[in-house]
């Protein structure tokens, strides 16, 4: 494509009208001090023009000229595709000088698209030059791809080309000091946001160093070295650097070989305040902590008022956020540290537990938990306790810490993950065989362990832990001291266990537990005497969970207070309803678990229940378990004692599954015996059933108790209960368990038996 005007034409290189020289020479004078050449950074600038006389004489035209202090260095690309290239991986661009008719009429406004839109450029400046005026870019094209200039080639003369240059390089020069403020206000405030403390002080102060590069308007190269309290100088280290340092973060001060940063560091820190001298400024840091810290940059020009007022209030806010991020530093190493064992806490070792996820094969996770380690507390004291957690931390990281991760999980368990040949049953137990010295004591310690191979289960972090709590619980009911792997199986099993108590939970709350009652009536001509509160539950999908899945898991939960109390008060209103329809003397009996027996509040609850439904004592029974009863005598005849000033009468249940002796049965005063279902069912087809319940038959009658059968069906087994000496029975035979509803029509039906 042929060209109107070239950089080589004659008229470019005469001699510039008169005045202009004076011009060029006041224009290359900087306002700053000239800097040694030998470490000016050139303005890097790109020709795009496929015409190779423009680059010649472009390049010969600005040969030796500097714009702000600085040389200019020139890149050269003959067409559009090649400057495409050249922008893609050339960085610091400052200026493009770029033809707009090339390869095709509009290739180099194309070309200004690609590195606005592409590369998104937005610092590089671009004058455009043409030969052929017509295709000039139409305005909103100008100030869309922020164009700087546009001239014809016949107008650039070299003091007028020198003119527009330093224009946009001011411009460029203007534009990254906004993007150097921009990104350092950025670094700073990523850093208040940062997991890792050392990893956001680091962040933190290279933030620092950016802004305070871009304020005084020079190029990110600086440090920053902090000191703690009582440290000399010698011991400072740096914690963040930019450009020619980079390579000193987490270094000593001394190992800065530029001797005057050096001292310079060393004297703002040692007299606790600002210098600047030798082309370099450095500021100080007073944090609460006794801790200080001096950033410092290299700034090739006298500091003027302005600067010094910008710096003083830089260091104002840059104290506090230094205060902030040492602050936020100090928080994570609560979230994630153990204060007394100085070792990672639950949460990290959680964490922990994700990394070795990703390679599990051969790879085991323990908990270890210390045996009895609440009685040494309660024996010897908690500050005792503290020392010998310290104790055993410090053998499981002597004989075990080799490539592992160990961490305090609970208050006396230990969390390890390592290699399999390391964490296992062997190597724990060993770690135990010799005693403990602590506090001038010998102490013989063993520890249970539930152990976890990763490839072994498909969970994830804190439900790892879970596993291994499993495994745990089981090695103690096998054997204490001893250590137990976890299997899927026991998981599923746990699982559906934890699963059955949470459904149970939601359901209380939500009032899907309710009370059947089953009548009790004399075995002799089967008169209703009374009846018994029995608790079921029925889940939102109508299906019913068996008493004996649920009941267990309410006791171990703590749960079944609460619901003890409601079956308790649900009984006795019930109760209520029964007398006020003409049943006198009606006996309503209802079951009490063993927390509730030794809850503290227990005789509270009761009286409480009674005064509330307004019954006597003569109406209600309390049953007990036989083993509740022989658990702790002189307490059980403390509560029982309260019981009976209530006027409530009380009946053991399931007698002849325990181990009560005669002396114990006597002083325990109660009214009624149970027998359990299990020996009735075997009354008639088992001569060890029969024997056993002949013996709680005469067992009651020697002490003058009614002696109740449970579980009665069939005809034969009431006749035989019968005959033995048995008063009363409940069971199949007489009625199933009824709601309140059924019951009430049950007994009115019945006038003759309940009179």
């Amino acid at each position: 494509m042929s060209k109107v005007v070239s950089m080589s034409d004659p008229q470019l290189l005469s001699a510039p009208p008169a005045g202009e020289d004076d011009l060029l020479e006041f224009l290359d004078d900087s306002e700053h001090p000239q800097p040694d050449p030998a470490h000016s950074r050139p303005w890097r600038i790109l020709i795009v023009d496929d015409d190779t006389d423009v680059h010649k004489a472009t390049e010969l035209a600005m040969q030796g000229l500097q714009v702000e202090g600085q040389p200019l260095s020139f890149l050269h690309a003959k067409s559009a595709a090649e400057a495409r290239s050249v922008l893609a991986t050339e960085p610091d661009l400052a200026v493009v000088l770029l033809d707009v008719v090339m390869e095709s009429e509009d290739a180099g406004l194309q070309l200004v698209r690609f590195m606005r839109e592409e590369l998104r450029l937005r610092a590089i400046r671009i004058v455009l030059r043409t030969g052929q005026p017509g295709y000039a870019p139409e305005i909103e094209t100008v100030q869309a791809y922020d164009i700087n200039d546009y001239k014809t080639k016949s107008e650039l003369t070299r003091t007028r080309l020198y003119t527009v240059l330093t224009a946009a390089i001011r411009s460029y020069r203007q534009i990254r000091a906004l993007e150097a403020n921009r990104q350092g206000l950025e670094m700073i405030v990523e850093a208040s946001t940062e997991l890792s403390r050392q990893r956001g002080l680091q962040r933190f102060s290279e933030g620092v160093v950016t802004q305070l590069c871009a304020l005084l308007g020079t190029l990110p190269e600086g440090l920053v070295c902090a000191q703690s309290h009582g440290d000399g100088t010698d011991k400072a280290r740096v914690i963040a650097a930019a450009g020619q340092y980079s390579g000193l973060i987490n270094h000593p001060l001394g190992a800065v070989q530029v001797g005057k940063v050096r001292d310079l560091l060393s004297r703002c820190l040692a007299l606790g305040r600002n210098i600047s001298e030798d082309g370099c400024t450095c500021l100080h840091f007073m944090l609460s902590n006794g801790r200080s810290m001096a950033a410092l940059v290299e700034v090739r020009r006298e500091l003027d008022e302005m600067d010094l007022q910008l710096l003083r209030a830089f260091c104002s806010n840059i104290a506090v956020g230094f205060e902030n991020v040492l602050l936020y530093g100090q928080l994570l190493d609560q979230a994630y540290s153990d204060p007394l064992l100085q070792m990672p806490n639950r949460t990290r070792f959680i964490e922990l537990l994700e990394q070795n996820l990703k390679s599990p094969q051969g790879i085991t996770l323990a908990l270890i938990d210390l045996d009895d380690f609440a009685d040494i507390n309660d024996a010897f004291g908690h500050r005792f306790g503290d020392q010998v957690l310290q104790a055993v931390a410090m053998r499981l990281a002597e004989q075990l810490g080799f490539n592992t991760a160990m961490a305090r999980i609970t208050s006396d368990a230990f969390g390890l993950v390592g290699p399999d040949e390391l964490v296992n049953g062997e190597r724990v137990r060993a770690v135990f065989v010799e005693p403990f010295l602590v506090a001038g004591e010998r102490l013989q310690l063993s520890a249970t362990t539930g152990l976890v191979r990763l490839v072994d289960s498909r969970s994830l972090g804190s439900e790892l832990l879970l596993d291994a709590q499993i495994a745990l619980k089981r090695a103690k009911q096998q054997h204490r001291g001893g250590a137990q792997y976890f299997s899927p199986e026991m998981g599923v099993d746990a699982r559906e266990r934890f699963k059955l108590l949470k459904g149970l939970r939601a359901s209380f709350e939500e009032r899907r537990l309710f009370v059947v009652y089953q009548p009790q009536v004399e075995l002799k001509d089967q008169r209703v005497i009374g009846a018994e509160a029995l608790l079921r539950w029925r889940t939102p999908e109508g299906k019913f969970v068996p008493p004996d899945q649920f009941i267990p898991l309410a006791e171990q939960s703590g749960l079944i207070v609460a619901i003890g109390e409601f079956v308790l008060r649900t009984a006795c209103f019930q109760l209520r309803r029964i007398l006020d329809q003409g049943q006198d003397g009606f006996r309503m009996a209802v079951n009490i678990s063993l927390a509730q027996f030794r809850h503290p509040n227990f005789i509270q609850v009761l009286r409480r229940a009674m005064a509330d439904a307004e019954v006597d004592g003569c109406n209600l029974e309390l049953e007990i378990t036989e083993s509740m009863a022989m658990e702790d005598i002189s307490t059980v005849l403390a509560v029982l004692e309260q019981i009976r000033a209530t006027g409530a009468s009380v009946a053991i249940d399931d007698f002849g599954t325990g181990f009560s002796s005669l002396s114990q049965l006597r002083r325990l005063d109660v009214e009624r015996l149970k027998i359990d279902r299990a020996f009735v069912r075997e009354a008639q087809s088992s001569t060890a059933g029969a024997t056993i319940a002949q013996m709680v038959v005469n067992l009651g009658l020697s002490l003058g108790m009614r002696v109740i059968a449970e579980g009665i069906e069939t005809e034969e087994q009431r006749l035989h209960l019968l005959n033995l000496g048995c008063h009363e029975g409940q069971g199949y035979l007489f009625a199933k368990p009824m709601p309140a509803d059924e019951l009430e029509p049950w007994l009115k039906a019945r006038p003759a038996l309940a009179g």
